[in-house]
């Protein structure tokens, strides 16, 4: 069975371990997702399954990918994601993969987009030191020489300078999968989770290292 799903980032709060320990989680709305095409190495050259997740509207989608759902007599949704997969021969199209695929996980990998910052200056996108605030230095938070003068008289590519922050996406590794609730469809995770409340996230099964079990 597949062990990943597209869910929403609900928020942050606290609850008590078994040891009576306040843990900080994410609050996570996992599925249910419902498999809207399926591909193999034959037709396709890799074996994978689109999870489709949330309604849509049918007027707000175009024909091609309207007509995916009415050939198979499927509901609409909002979100498709592919995942790749070994073990998918015994799951058809139209069948619901829900949060019970993570009752024996332990930790999961998580991706999604980040917040977006707006355009930043070095130190805060960075982390440059600056340099100092008195004396009239007049170099507080500038990023200082970013080229040479007579060779080779350019700016190196890939030269960290401010720009556009955040907005980008992002996988933490390794997060713990602290406590599931089957009848809400809810996860709790221990620790941040990348993207602000209510974006769209992708959850995988993973192991000690980050690595994604469902491959």
């Amino acid at each position: 069975m597949i062990k990943a799903l597209i869910g929403k980032k609900i928020g942050m709060t606290q609850i008590f371990d078994q040891d009576g320990m306040i843990v900080p989680v994410t609050v996570i709305e996992a599925g249910p997702c419902t498999v809207v095409e399926k591909k193999n190495k034959q037709s396709d050259g890799y074996d994978a399954l689109q999870l489709g997740y949330g309604e849509a509207k049918s007027f707000r989608l175009n024909k091609p990918v309207l007509g995916k759902f009415t050939k198979n007599n499927l509901t609409p949704v909002k979100v498709l994601k592919e995942f790749r997969s070994s073990e998918i021969d015994e799951i058809k199209i139209g069948d619901t993969i829900d949060i019970s695929v993570f009752n024996d996980v332990n930790s999961v990998s998580i991706t999604g987009i980040s917040k977006g910052k707006g355009y930043q200056g070095v130190v805060k996108r960075w982390g440059f030191a600056g340099g100092k605030d008195t004396h009239g230095s007049m170099f507080h938070r500038a990023p200082g020489s970013i080229g040479q003068s007579s060779y080779p008289s350019k700016v190196f590519k890939g030269l960290r300078m401010p720009g556009h922050m955040g907005m980008a996406k992002n996988t933490v590794l390794n997060l713990k999968l602290v406590k599931i609730d089957g009848e809400q469809n809810l996860m709790y995770v221990k620790g941040a989770v990348p993207g602000a409340n209510n974006n769209i996230i992708y959850i995988y099964a993973a192991d000690k290292s980050g690595r994604k079990l469902n491959k």
